[in-house]
């Protein structure tokens, strides 16, 4: 039978999670993990409930989320066990696709070995880029995930290395240009912006996206520390996001 009334102390919690009291406290700090009580002597305690919570933070982080959009996810999705059940399924989902990673790996490393022939066809199994499928068909539909998806699996590996080039370029332009100081309305960055959304429109199989679309990705490349990462963290994706912001509200979108 469960005890409702069980507690445990934030030592005990932080031995338990792998993490440590400094981390729960900032998370009470940022409203995230609040205490279920503190005790007279200081110490914070938490609850069953606070422990199912800490989970799914702690399951969100290993996403790559940050703090501010997991507190929106958590806000937003508040029963807890259908939470959890959706998170469950992907987990068995990567569970599958390291599994056939290893198993690609593994058959690299015995044909290298054992000098028999290699079978591409086996070497890349599990190794895909369909990490970001949620947040394309959550904002953008399952038909513009599948289009997209059916568009990068139809590349060769030269096209694919070109395009995946195209963006490192765009990156680093504007990595140097936020270096320089340069605005994110200044011409020189503009011109960055109209390739970066030259290169989304290739990816959207020559559908350019509108204004409003490019403010959208600003701001996920913003919220979403994964997608911040690949413009240098939260810096250099506020760049990059006002940069794409002035390029709409200068009008050069349809001008281009």
């Amino acid at each position: 039978m469960r005890d409702e009334r069980a507690e445990w102390s934030i030592h005990d919690v932080a031995r338990l999670a792998g993490t440590t009291s400094r981390t729960l406290r900032h998370y009470g700090a940022v409203g995230l993990l609040p205490a279920s009580r503190v005790g007279a002597n200081g110490y914070r305690y938490y609850d069953e409930r606070a422990l199912v919570r800490l989970q799914r933070i702690l399951m969100l982080r290993q996403l790559g989320l940050g703090l501010p959009a997991i507190g929106t996810l958590l806000d937003r999705e508040t029963d807890d066990a259908a939470a959890l059940s959706d998170h469950l399924l992907r987990l068995r989902q990567e569970q599958d696709r390291l599994s056939r990673q290893i198993r690609a790996v593994e058959h690299t490393i015995r044909t290298l070995t054992e000098s028999a022939t290699l079978m591409p066809e086996n070497m890349f199994d599990g190794f895909d880029h369909t990490q970001y499928r949620e947040e394309v068909e959550e904002k953008w539909g399952r038909d513009a995930y599948e289009k997209g998806d059916r568009w990068w699996r139809g590349l060769t590996d030269a096209d694919k290395a070109g395009f995946q080039q195209q963006h490192a370029d765009i990156v680093r332009d504007y990595a140097a240009a936020r270096e320089q100081g340069l605005p994110p309305g200044s011409a020189e960055v503009q011109a960055i912006a109209v390739r970066h959304r030259d290169w989304i429109a290739t990816g959207w199989q020559g559908r350019r996206p509108t204004d409003e679309q490019l403010a959208g990705l600003g701001d996920m490349y913003v919220a979403d520390e994964r997608f911040g990462q690949n413009y240098g963290g939260q810096e250099g994706a506020a760049y990059v996001r006002d940069a794409l912001r002035a390029f709409g509200e200068g009008g050069q979108h349809s001008a281009g």
